[in-house]
């Protein structure tokens, strides 16, 4: 009954101290593990934070241990080489964020010429239909905001005009840039047969389905490394899946696959903008428990 005591009086106290600036001081804190947990979602670092919050929660309860002196000591002395090796350990994933942060200020801003990406959408989609229903297999890589130049430079440069045609004959079986990715810009295929990299994340091999192969990796890993909006057609199967934004998304409909693409390009609408900031949140916040 102390117990339950001290914690009122303790809650008591904070709220009687509890102020506007108090609020606006706790909603930043928020807003920043918010994005910390959001940039880091989905990623190796994910699993190693869960490591080092569970360390530090052990770590704290150990040194408040008076019975402990020698433990406190050396807690105390090697803490600071941790905090320094931090950085090294996280390098990968924190230029990753620090892409992902030089990129939010894009999503204010969408290309105006509206007609000419959805003739281009259009036609990907055509051709990603007859891909499919010939099961000749195919890796599209939509360029947006992002410079795609280093992976262009891997395969065939074509700068020829897009068109469903020009699409099938390249992933037609057996062709010299059949088994490559083909890299589409402004209504342009910039290069075919292009060396795209491999997903290192793991999120494919705990996948339901069975193991996906190379194209898959390849479509979540140029998400994983750019913004662009990748369309993969399975060889065996024929399923058209997406992958963007480090996710990637199977069976997709082939009558919704234009619409799903036009989504990506079309205005930010700011009317959501509360309600996808909660929903991610928790969804990050969740990801760090699990």
């Amino acid at each position: 009954m102390a117990v339950v005591n001290n914690l009122i009086e303790y809650l008591k106290f904070i709220f009687e101290r509890l102020n506007w600036f108090s609020v606006i001081d706790i909603l930043l804190v928020t807003i920043i593990f918010f994005f910390i947990l959001y940039l880091l979602r989905d990623t190796k670092a994910m699993v190693l934070l869960r490591g080092v919050l569970f360390l530090i929660v052990v770590v704290s309860l150990m040194t408040n241990l008076s019975v402990l002196p020698a433990f406190s000591w050396l807690v105390a002395s090697t803490l600071p080489v941790l905090l320094l090796a931090i950085p090294v350990i996280f390098t990968p994933e924190i230029r990753r964020a620090l892409e992902r942060i030089g990129r939010t200020g894009s999503i204010w801003a969408r290309n105006e010429h509206t007609s000419d990406i959805e003739k281009s959408i259009r036609m990907i989609a055509i051709a990603a239909r007859r891909i499919s229903e010939r099961r000749y297999g195919g890796l599209i890589v939509i360029q947006r905001l992002d410079t795609l130049h280093e992976f262009v430079e891997t395969g065939v440069g074509l700068d020829a005009e897009l068109s469903p045609e020009l699409l099938i004959q390249i992933f037609y079986p057996k062709t010299p840039l059949h088994d490559g990715a083909v890299i589409v810009s402004n209504h342009k295929v910039l290069a075919a047969g292009c060396v795209m990299p491999l997903s290192s994340s793991g999120v494919l091999d705990t996948s339901p389905e069975r193991p996906m192969g190379l194209r898959h990796r390849a479509a979540l890993g140029t998400a994983e490394a750019s913004d662009a909006v990748v369309v993969v057609i399975s060889e065996e199967t024929g399923v058209v899946s997406l992958a963007y934004d480090k996710h990637i998304t199977r069976h997709v409909l082939l009558d919704e696959l234009s619409e799903t693409l036009l989504d990506f390009y079309r205005p930010f609408q700011p009317e959501g903008f509360f309600k996808s900031f909660f929903k991610h949140f928790f969804a990050a916040f969740k990801g760090v428990f699990q």
